[in-house]
């Protein structure tokens, strides 16, 4: 039976398991905490250093910060403090960041469908608006109230973090919900730092980055040599920005957005594959940089951008970030102003409460109307849960308390309110997820099927009203699997239209690298009526499931191949896989196959006869007139 490792069922994809033989060190936790986790502990800790440093040495930390640098040549010159540097310069990148995975989510991500995007878009911009709201209601004559910015957005990298260390059992629904509500979140607060957050505007230099913008939408139609020019033309953009007198970390988004994303195309893959193979065979040089440059372009510049980018932000610009802008002074007299400044309390209360009652209440009425797609397993308490987590929201609202708030004083204040607001939404959240988790103890352990059989959703053989069922969640590159299929196939001979067997989608993507595209050829098969024939096909060959073996089987099949290729990458498929992937994590699936036996899983071989004698054994109605309709041929095996 295939196994997915303790490492895959545990912790984050890329995370290392330690080495064998000896105790794991400090270094080897740490890698296997994953980039997410680990870049929010950094936060943490830059966090708390710059806290400490600024209680021990104010004056040492402000002078630091207000150091003043000057880069220029001939006539220009720039100059800037390093507290700007950090907020201006290598924040941009960090929005850069959100700006790609803005643009894949909506290409080719989870808001690509309407229905499974209402959700967590409704959340988000109800996530934006309460908080505003309730921030303008107490902040109200303290002039302060244009600081409303401050509360309207979560911090992407603290909310997955914090989610991974304490979210409940199961998570992978409330991820991608979270995960999605963030990227929706993030537009709305980068839209209002352009629309209110502008002191001063000057129009000409934006026809400078205008034409910028061009250069990098056309880029993508040189044939190499992309990098220097993406880099030269973003440099200018970010500059024209500064010029303008928009926030030059907007530059980032804006260049986010231009940058071309795609799936993967198989036919480029094969050939990087194949010029692989070549480079092994004749090791040389050129077949060396061919491999490598055929394998770089079969994936799209925005996904090779945000791996790139990706490990800097988190682990150097957000603390770098946190270290320059977190410095709140914590002395008695300063925590009792806190205490007794609106301003701080509008922002506990925008951000704990506000983010609340917009994500969550929001999520109810919609639950309620029966309007967007849910799916098994985002259930309402651990909606309550996600949404407490989206009061952390650090990053963002220290960044517009610089822009929005001019008096030092209150700045602190704001940053006091900003601290606690993270803390107390993180607490919450923990407590609200102990509950969930309580309300549903894993005495189970995965035994039940968690979604049942839907014939409007599910591929069923056999007759959907038949009194005994059999789900299997499989992977078609499983050698496992492929001799189990011969188990279903004598059992469905000995009960005939007594029962009914629905295949599942369980990829392990770690032991069998094509299996995961195998399952999306699969479903892109389904489309045209042809997925029987389709798995057979490939259980039949398990060795040959390239994405060129996948369009031969699909030709041979006589398939429409055009169709069958634009079906492929369509969010149907590949949503309807990750479904099935999400629903066997909720059951702790980490081996295939694995069988549910009238909605209870089963343990133990998985031959005709075994199954045959589980199915009958939990019938549910007696297994007296099964035996009588299946026969007495059945009687022995039973």
């Amino acid at each position: 039976m295939s196994q997915i490792t303790p490492t895959q069922s545990t912790t984050e994809a890329g995370a290392s398991r330690p080495r064998r033989g000896r105790p794991a060190s400090i270094a080897d936790r740490i890698l296997n905490m994953g980039e997410q986790r680990t870049g929010a502990l950094l936060l943490v800790l830059a966090t708390v250093l710059a806290i400490v440093w600024a209680n021990v040495s104010a004056s040492s930390y402000h002078d630091f910060w207000e150091t003043e640098l000057s880069i220029g040549f001939g006539d220009i010159h720039l100059e800037f403090t390093l507290h700007a540097l950090v907020n201006d310069a290598l924040m941009a990148i960090f929005f850069f960041t959100v700006g790609l995975e803005v643009r894949r989510e909506f290409a080719i991500g989870e808001l690509t469908s309407w229905s499974r995007a209402l959700i967590p878009v409704v959340a988000a911009v109800a996530g934006l608006v309460v908080p505003a709201a309730l921030f303008l209601a107490i902040a109200a004559g303290t002039g302060e109230a244009h600081a409303w910015g401050v509360v309207i957005s979560t911090d992407t990298a603290f909310l997955v973090g914090a989610l991974a260390l304490i979210g409940p059992r199961a998570s992978g629904r409330l991820r991608v919900f979270l995960l999605a509500l963030a990227v929706v979140d993030d537009i709305g607060a980068l839209s209002i730092i352009a629309l209110f957050y502008t002191e001063s505007f000057t129009p000409l230099p934006l026809l400078v980055a205008a034409v910028g913008l061009a250069g990098i939408f056309f880029t993508r139609y040189v044939p190499r040599g992309r990098g220097p020019i993406y880099a030269t033309l973003s440099i200018i953009v970010w500059l024209a920005f500064l010029a303008a007198g928009v926030h030059p970390t907007l530059a980032g988004v804006a260049i986010a957005l231009l940058i071309p994303v795609y799936r993967p195309n198989r036919r480029d893959v094969e050939q990087a594959l194949e010029l692989a193979r070549v480079f092994r065979q004749s090791p040389n040089s050129d077949y060396a940089r061919q491999a490598a440059n055929s394998l770089r372009e079969s994936i799209s510049i925005n996904e090779r951008l945000q791996s790139a980018y990706a490990p800097y932000v988190a682990y150097v610009i957000l603390p770098l970030f946190a270290l320059a802008n977190a410095g709140v002074e914590l002395s008695g007299p300063i925590l009792a102003a806190a205490a007794a400044s609106p301003v701080t309390w509008a922002i506990v209360v925008g951000l704990v409460a506000g983010k609340f009652i917009g994500v969550f209440g929001s999520a109810a009425i919609l639950r309620l109307l029966k309007l967007g797609e849910f799916g098994l397993g985002l259930t309402l308490d651990r909606i309550a849960g996600g949404a407490m987590l989206c009061g952390i929201g650090f990053t963002i609202s220290l960044f517009i308390i610089d822009l929005a708030i001019a008096d030092p004083d209150v700045q602190n204040e704001a940053r006091v309110g900003v601290l606690a607001a993270s803390v107390l939404a993180f607490v919450l959240a923990t407590i609200v997820f102990r509950i969930s988790d309580a309300r549903r103890p894993d005495d189970d352990g995965g035994r039940t099927l968690v979604r049942p059989v839907d014939p409007q959703r599910d591929h069923i053989y056999g007759d959907v009203d038949a009194p005994l069922t059999i789900v299997e969640y499989g992977d078609f590159q499983c050698p496992f699997c492929s001799k189990a299929s011969g188990s279903i196939q004598e059992v469905r001979e000995q009960l005939g239209d007594q029962l009914r067997y629905v295949w599942r989608h369980a990829p392990l993507e770690r032991q069998h690298p094509n299996a995961l595209a195998a399952a999306e050829a699969a479903e892109a098969a389904a489309l045209q009526g042809m997925l029987p024939e389709f798995s057979r096909s490939l259980f039949a060959d398990q060795d040959h499931q390239l994405p060129s073996d996948i369009i031969r089987r699909a030709r041979d099949l006589g398939l429409d191949v055009d169709r069958f290729e634009a079906d492929l990458s369509s969010p149907k498929v590949t949503g309807r896989v990750r479904d099935d992937m999400l629903d066997a994590e909720a059951m702790d699936i980490t081996s295939v196959p694995t069988f549910f036996v009238n909605g209870r899983r089963h343990t133990g071989p998985y031959d005709a006869q075994t199954l045959v004698r589980a199915l009958t054994e939990s019938a549910p109605q007696p297994v007296d007139s099964l035996r009588a309709v299946t026969g007495d041929s059945a009687a022995p095996g039973v």
